[in-house]
C-alpha cells in the first residue's frame, strides 16, 4: 500500500482566507479519503449522497445518522490531515435544537470530523446553526437545491431562476452567515446569483451547479470519476471513465478464468516434491 507523506489539516481562518479558490470533493470509505487527500484537495465532504452513488437509494432521505457515522469514520481513516464536513442527514435537525445538537455532537466525536453541514435556512435551522456554533460546533450551510427536501422545492431542478427564490436564496445565505455559518454551498443556482452572493458574503461560497464566481467548488466524486457508465449531469464533469474501465477490468478476468488463463504459475504456490509424495 502506498504512502503519502503528512500534510498539515487547513483552519477555518486558512479556508475563509485562502487566495485561491477552494476544492472540495466527496469521500464515503477509506480508499475515497486516501485518494482525495493525495490529491491534496481542501476539504472532504463526507455526503448524504452516499445514499444514491454508495448504497443506491432513490433519493438521499433513507440515510440514517449511523450510516454518516460508519463512513465518515472510514474517510477519517484514509484522509486524517484534511478538513473533513459531515452531512447531518435528514431528520436529525429538523425537529429541534436538542436533537440537533445530539446528532452533531455524535459525529464530531465518533468520526473525527472538523464540521457538520445542514440543509436549509428556516428559522428552526438557523436556530439550530446559530445554537451548534455558539457552542463550538463549526456548521457549512446549504442553500439553493436541497437533496433532502427537494419534492417540496418541485423535484431536482435549478433554484432561483425567478424573483421569489432567487431573494429567498440570497437572504438564506446571509442569514446563515448572521447564524455562525462558516461557510455556504450554492447548488444548482444561476451563475448571477451565484455572483451576487458570493460578493454579498464575507465567508466562502462552494458551488456544485453555480458558476465559476464562488470560492470554491464541489462535486460528487463518483460523478467527477465517472463511475456510472452513460451518466452525464450538467452540475458535474467527468475527469475519468472509472466505470468503463473497471467492468472492462472484470470481463478480461472472467474470460481467462474461463479460458483457464488465470491463474498463471505466477499467481500459484509450489510445496516439495517429497511433501506432496507423502500425501498419497
Amino acid at each position: 500500500m502506498t504512502c503519502y507523506p503528512a500534510r498539515m489539516k487547513r483552519s477555518i481562518p486558512e479556508l475563509q482566507h485562502s487566495a485561491a479558490p477552494l476544492v472540495m470533493v466527496t469521500a464515503y470509505d477509506y480508499p475515497g479519503g486516501r485518494h482525495a487527500e493525495a490529491a491534496g484537495v481542501d476539504l472532504i465532504l463526507v455526503g448524504d449522497s452516499l445514499g444514491n452513488v454508495v448504497l443506491g437509494y432513490d433519493s438521499t432521505a433513507p440515510v440514517t445518522l449511523g450510516d454518516m457515522i460508519h463512513h465518515a469514520r472510514a474517510v477519517r481513516r484514509g484522509a486524517p490531515g484534511t478538513f473533513m464536513v459531515v452531512d447531518l442527514p435528514f431528520g436529525t435537525y429538523h425537529t429541534g435544537v436538542q436533537d440537533a445538537m445530539r446528532s452533531a455532537v455524535r459525529v464530531i466525536q465518533e468520526t473525527g470530523a472538523d464540521a457538520i453541514k445542514m440543509e436549509g435556512a428556516t428559522p428552526e435551522i438557523l436556530q439550530v446553526v446559530q445554537t451548534l456554533t455558539r457552542n463550538g460546533i463549526p456548521v457549512m450551510g446549504h442553500v439553493g437545491l436541497m437533496p433532502q427536501t427537494a419534492t417540496a422545492q418541485g423535484g431536482l431542478r435549478v433554484q432561483g431562476k425567478d424573483d421569489d427564490t432567487a431573494r429567498a436564496t440570497l437572504e438564506g445565505a446571509v442569514a446563515l452567515e448572521a447564524a455562525g455559518a462558516f461557510s455556504v454551498v450554492l447548488e444548482a443556482i444561476p451563475a448571477r446569483l451565484a455572483n451576487l452572493i458570493s460578493e454579498r458574503l464575507s465567508v466562502p461560497t462552494i458551488g456544485i451547479g453555480a458558476g465559476v464566481g464562488c470560492d470554491g467548488q464541489v462535486l460528487v466524486t463518483h460523478d467527477l470519476l465517472g463511475v456510472y457508465e452513460g451518466e452525464d449531469k450538467k452540475i458535474a464533469k467527468r475527469y475519468a471513465e472509472v466505470g468503463r474501465l473497471s467492468r472492462e477490468a472484470i470481463e478480461a478476468y472472467a474470460a481467462e478464468v474461463r479460458a483457464r488463463a488465470f491463474p498463471t504459475k505466477e499467481n500459484s504456490f509450489v510445496m516439495k516434491d517429497d511433501v506432496l509424495g507423502k500425501l498419497y
